[in-house]
């Protein structure tokens, strides 16, 4: 049985002065305030968008 991979992405830094893009990405991954922390499954339009704010994130990807 295959194991599913978790992305656990942190928000770092605040959107303040970023593209309105940017702060919509953080919204769609489920964070809007700083050392906020969500567990996202690992898929393709998630790593897009953690991408597109790889800047203002840190992330990690585990086994679940």
């Amino acid at each position: 049985m295959a194991r599913k991979k978790i992305i656990k992405v942190t928000q770092v830094s605040s959107p303040i002065g970023r593209k309105g893009y940017q702060k919509k990405c953080l919204i769609g991954l489920g964070l809007n305030k700083i050392n906020r922390t969500r567990d996202l499954p690992y898929n393709e339009s998630i790593l897009g968008m953690i991408d597109k704010v790889k800047h203002l994130v840190k992330y990690e990807v585990k086994e679940a």
